[in-house]
């Protein structure tokens, strides 16, 4: 073992028992080797005696890499020398060997498939210029036996592999070295190798079938570019049927002959040509073979083949005119796709070909057929039950889906993604034949519902699956009138009680194709029982598992908002058997258990279906009053009762209390929602009443829990409810409400006191004025106190949660002076207590419209400022309204915002959200100059436009532009004047 053997050597160590010194310093010495000149040498001499594999596959990549890297810069002698010894090794030559030399071609595969390599890189450099017979001369040497054979096919699918493939991403640079060489070997040796793989197939196919299988696996990769003539013919075609069809060779050597003769049917050629060879390969002959073992790899290959055979034919027949072709390619389709849709339910596909794409465009092909011939009636039944089977889930995960656990929701998040593209499918086959598509999926339900195989709750949740989609096929108007079977799908559906409904996903899946088809129960009443028997029974609300029941309470309150009114004669029935689960939403245990495993409000789901059907005006004021106070007055006592209970133990109450008191309000809260503003004001007070009881009670929460974040959440989010019911009868009552909240000022807390505030301005306008004057320098004071005046930080660590509350505030403070502003509400800020925020507020808003990221709220604030401009600056006996306002619009707002800042190179023309904004800024000089004159002109040119070094005749048509008429004009030309100032100083201003 010489010292290069030993580097090489301990470089392979894999197990750490060598010295980490030794071994970089084996490393470095094999690296310094690799650098020699006659590297090349080196590795020939030791792949022609080592014994050792390492040593032989570290030559190799040597080899392989150097000729890479520095082919051009190898000198010819040495080139011959390579390609001379390489050549040998590759045709077993024992002329380069003594007796105890080391052959190549007897290594294990790892080091021939290397090997294969180095040849394939000869190939790139050298063929056909310069070693133009590297094929024909291999060929002789075949007859040398397997071994030789094998290097043979392993060099071609390596040459395939790293050169002709386009499966793998390839330089411009190889692509064209690909095609010459494919163009070399078409004209100079393909029919002889094909001719060599046939004899070493017809002469070996008893003796070595294991070889003719990587001849045929080799043969396959070059189907796709040489001449079809040399495979599809009268002698290579039979063989290889004939290895398909006989029983005694192996498996794999019948695969390989299957994928040879998939890839002939794959071969790209002219559709009439490809159809007319189709044809002549009589495919039928291995449709039996489908049948057998699904798992073994005959059965998968022939799968692929009869899969493959039918897209060609399908896309043949779509690429042709002539009814006598169209006629052969319908022949070879009805031919072929039983056996395909046999395939497609009981075998592996190949993850190359698409089931849906293909029955797609085979769907499609339909649509301008009318009616559907017999045959493609049966097709269209076998393309449903492809999709039912395919949809269905594997009885394995039941359990693990009914839970569900961690693989119970891995496996139902893959199958809604894999089942998206099917049900598109059944939606373009219930287009083309909708009265089959309803008959299979009612063929489907009433054999779901009888069978009792261990399948039953994949089969019926699959078929309820197939009514679900079905659904989206059809219009609003189809299900209502109840087109086609639905008349006796929907009853079937509403009056049938699965065995397996105690399941998850099959309830679930019923619920929501109940709710689907909810409108053909509005047209037909006698449906309506058992409707209403499928949400309040154990199918529905009443279900064992509570995820089934939270989600049937939502789909009961959908089902509700549609079919009010018909539901007014079955409201003492509904609220009868809600009655259970109305007092456990509100108890403790389940309160706390609800919050606990979720924070869900899917719950309060149910009152509000109860609060739209009481809330109705068609129930008489007596009921209404009675039914409302019935469930209003026992949650307001409990709330009473946890708030006393915690006043006389003088703390805030443990989690089980605060959870109880959260679910009240949030029902309490969703009931409302069935109550319109106009019953509850002016029709029937009374229920106005109890509803402002309900909010003294809840504002009460409050003041005997000041510091509990969500039960303040809550009851904010109750008071934005009474503003929408109550109207202007709300108002006693936020005084109390406004107070309390505005107690905790932390930023959260204050994006929601806003949001509120907003809320009462836009529905309340100037009427909310006093209030305002009195909470204005509150909220003022608070927000500067916590907000930046500039920027926020932008270094790395700057994006922490409390800098993303204070951004929400910032915003939603934004948002709160735009709504007061554009709400005829600006003298607040000019109010004697505001007053003194005056200042802060407008250099807050002029920063912000220059300089702000977020371009929306710089156009925001601009647009603040015209409001202000618009309020403000009309003089009454010569008296400015706000003195100084004028003058900061002039001097500081007109040239900072409306000039400076879009001269910044950040200020980009190109975005959708700048230009608006642009659009925002000349607008507001456009209103300066109606409101000031000539004050705000003159100082715009000489304090503005002449510092940017404006040239004057541009200046003066800027104020031609300006005091014209045409907004669109003086846009356009700004935007070029910015442009043209950018250009000529290669700058940018600061804000001054």
């Amino acid at each position: 073992m010489d010292d290069l053997e030993k580097a090489i050597l301990i470089t392979f160590d894999e197990y750490g028992t060598i010295d980490p010194v030794l071994k970089s310093q084996a490393i470095s010495y094999c690296q310094q080797t690799r650098e020699t000149t006659n590297v090349l040498r080196i590795c020939i001499e030791h792949l022609t005696y080592t014994k050792y594999v390492q040593v032989q596959f570290w030559c190799l990549q040597t080899l392989y890499e150097v000729l890479r890297q520095r082919y051009s810069s190898i000198s010819l002698e040495e080139k011959s020398f390579i390609r001379n010894a390489i050549m040998a090794m590759a045709y077993y030559d024992g002329s380069i060997y003594n007796e105890n030399s080391v052959r190549v071609l007897d290594g294990p595969a790892f080091i021939k498939n290397k090997f294969a390599q180095v040849l394939v890189t000869l190939v790139y450099y050298e063929y056909p210029s310069i070693c133009s017979s590297v094929f024909i001369d291999f060929l002789p040497h075949l007859s040398k036996g397997a071994v030789v054979i094998d290097m043979f096919c392993r060099f071609l699918n390596a040459l395939d592999d790293e050169l002709i493939s386009l499966d793998y991403p390839h330089s411009p640079e190889e692509l064209a070295v690909a095609g010459h060489v494919k163009d070399s070997m078409r004209q100079q040796c393909v029919p002889q190798i094909v001719r060599t793989w046939y004899d070493i197939v017809s002469l070996s196919r008893n003796s070595d079938p294991e070889l003719c299988a990587s001849v045929l696996d080799s043969m396959r990769r070059y189907i796709s570019w040489i001449d079809i003539g040399l495979i599809a013919n009268d002698a290579f075609v039979p063989l290889l049927f004939e290895l398909i069809l006989v029983e005694g060779p192996p498996e794999q050597l019948r695969g390989a002959a299957a994928s040879c003769i998939l890839a002939i049917v794959s071969k790209r050629m002219d559709a009439k040509s490809k159809l007319l060879l189709l044809r002549s390969l009589q495919i039928s002959r291995v449709f039996s073979l489908v049948t057998g073992d699904r798992d073994s790899e005959l059965v998968s290959k022939v799968a692929s083949l009869l899969t493959g055979y039918a897209a060609e034919v399908l896309e043949c027949s779509k690429r042709l005119d002539s009814e006598e072709i169209k006629g052969m390619s319908t022949e070879l389709l009805d031919e072929i796709l039983p056996s395909v849709f046999y395939v497609m339910q009981n075998c592996e596909m190949d993850s190359a070909f698409s089931v849906v794409q293909f029955l797609s465009s085979y769907v499609s092909t339909m649509k301008s057929l009318s009616p559907l011939k017999e045959k493609q009636v049966i097709h269209v039944g076998q393309i449903l039950e492809v999709i039912r089977v395919q949809i269905c889930y594997d009885p394995d995960y039941r359990d693990s889906l009914d839970l569900p656990d961690k693989i119970g929701k891995e496996e139902e998040d893959r199958m809604v993604e894999f089942r998206k593209d099917l049900f598109v499918l059944l939606r373009n086959v219930g287009r083309v034949a909708p009265d089959v598509t309803q008959m299979f999926i009612k063929n489907s339900l009433s054999s779901a519902v009888v069978s009792s195989s261990e399948r039953n709750v994949e089969e019926v949740e699959a078929a309820l699956s197939l009514f679900y989609a079905l659904g989206e096929s059809m219009s609003e108007e189809g299900i209502r009138t109840g087109s086609g079977l639905l008349r006796e799908l929907v009853p079937m559906l509403l009056s049938t009680k699965f065995p397996c409904h105690s399941n998850r996903l099959v309830a679930l899946v019923y619920l929501e194709t109940v709710t689907r088809y909810v409108k053909f129960v509005q047209e037909n009443a006698e449906c309506i029982p058992f409707v209403l028997a499928a949400f309040l029974d154990e199918r529905g609300i009443h279900h064992s598992n509570l995820n089934v029941s939270r989600r049937a309470s939502y789909l009961f309150m959908r089902v509700v908002k549609m079919m009010k009114a018909k539901l007014v004669p079955f409201i003492e029935t509904i609220l009868q058997r809600l009655q259970d689960t109305v007092t456990q939403f509100t108890s403790l245990d389940f309160a706390s258990r609800e919050l606990k495993s979720s924070g869900s409000e899917d719950g309060s789901h149910i009152f509000e279906a109860i609060g739209l059907l009481i809330g109705m005006e068609e129930v008489s004021p007596d009921k209404q009053s009675e039914y409302l106070s019935s469930l209003l007055t026992p949650l307001c006592q409990q709330v009473e009762v946890l708030m006393l209970d915690s006043k006389r133990q003088n703390q805030e109450g443990p989690f089980t209390k605060i959870a109880n008191i959260q679910q009240i309000i949030m029902a309490i809260n969703a009931l409302s929602k069935g109550f319109s503003e106009r019953l509850v004001t002016a029709s029937r007070p009374a229920i106005g009443a109890m509803f402002k009881r309900t909010l003294d009670i809840l504002l009460e929460i409050l003041v005997v829990f000041p510091k509990i974040e969500p039960l303040r959440s809550k009851v904010t989010s109750f008071i934005h409810r009474m503003v929408d019911t109550l109207g202007s009868s709300v108002f006693p009552y936020l005084p109390k409400a406004l107070e309390q909240l505005l107690a905790e000022s932390e930023p959260k807390e204050m994006v929601a006191f806003l949001v509120l505030i907003n809320q009462l301005i836009c529905k309340f306008n100037t009427m909310v004025r006093e209030i305002l004057e009195e909470i204005f320098p509150i909220i003022a004071s608070r927000v500067f106190h916590v907000l930046p005046r500039h920027a926020f930080p932008s270094e790395p660590g700057g994006n922490t949660e409390e800098i993303r509350e204070l951004q929400e505030l910032q915003k939603t403070l934004y948002i709160f002076l735009h709504v007061m502003t554009t709400h005829n509400l600006s003298s607040v800020f000019i109010a004697p207590k505001s007053r003194g925020y005056l200042d802060p507020i407008m250099q807050l808003l002029l920063y912000t419209s220059c300089n702000h990221k977020d371009i929306l709220l710089r156009k925001s604030c601009v647009q603040i400022f015209v409001r202000l401009i618009k309020d403000w600056c009309t003089r009454s006996n010569g008296e400015e309204k706000v003195p100084g306002f004028q003058n900061f619009i002039i001097e500081t707002f007109a040239t900072n915002c409306c000039l400076y800042s879009v001269l910044d190179k950040s200020f980009e023309f190109r975005d959708a959200n700048t230009l608006i904004l642009f659009g925002e800024i000349v607008g507001s000089q456009k209103i300066m100059y109606e409101k000031f004159g000539d004050d705000f002109l003159i100082h715009f040119v000489s304090k503005g436009l002449q510092n940017a070094q404006c040239p004057q005749d541009l200046a003066e048509q800027y104020c031609q532009k300006l005091q014209g008429s045409d907004i669109k004009a003086l846009k356009s030309f700004y935007q070029s004047l910015i442009e043209r100032l950018r250009c000529q100083q290669n700058g940018s201003f600061v804000f001054r």
